[in-house]
């Protein structure tokens, strides 16, 4: 397992003392004195929340920082296998964004995954795909940044590896670079 532990990939220190009230190595001197090599990612969640009161969201980050410094999970790895993401902004209204995913025809000309099937579609908010390997799970949400100005993200989840997360990240950020020709096309 290729565990990534450098303070560089994470949150500084003034960042999560300024909203916890400790540093990184407060945060783990506490969790290992508590027992948390040993607990699984919700028990340490639990922990956090009972014992010191910390808030949802920094209770998920705690722990998986903690998780990754202690090497028991690996960057992008999740419950349900490992995820990633990329987004970008596009220089076009949110209707063209969509219309550009949500139009077989033109969808055709910037993805052509062979066996994806769209599950869910919200209109300008999102869309829910199946994967061609019918395991891992594709999330695209659509965010209006103004009148011509939109945001495209991309999640890609319960990939099976981190190799699979670098193999995706490219063929997602080459995708996200076909869609952006045909938008200014």
């Amino acid at each position: 397992m290729a565990i990534s532990t450098k303070k560089s990939d994470r949150m500084s220190d003034e960042a999560v003392q300024a909203k916890t009230d400790k540093n990184w190595e407060e945060w783990f001197k506490i969790l290992d004195k508590a027992g948390a090599k040993k607990m699984n990612h919700k028990e340490i969640v639990a922990y956090l929340n009972q014992k010191h009161h910390v808030g949802p969201w920094w209770q998920q980050m705690v722990t998986v920082t903690y998780e990754q410094a202690r090497g028991l999970r690996e960057k992008h790895e999740t419950a349900t296998g490992y995820s990633m993401s990329v987004s970008k902004t596009l220089p076009v209204a949110l209707a063209k964004l969509y219309r550009a995913c949500s139009d077989a025809r033109l969808r055709a000309k910037w993805f052509a995954e062979k066996g994806s099937v769209i599950r869910k579609a919200t209109p300008e908010k999102s869309m829910r795909l199946t994967w061609s390997d019918g395991k891992s799970a594709v999330e695209w949400r659509f965010y209006a940044k103004g009148e011509a100005k939109s945001r495209f993200t991309v999640d890609h989840n319960k990939l099976p590896d981190a190799k699979a997360v670098a193999t995706m990240k490219t063929h997602w950020t080459a995708a996200l670079r076909r869609l952006q020709n045909l938008l200014e096309s």
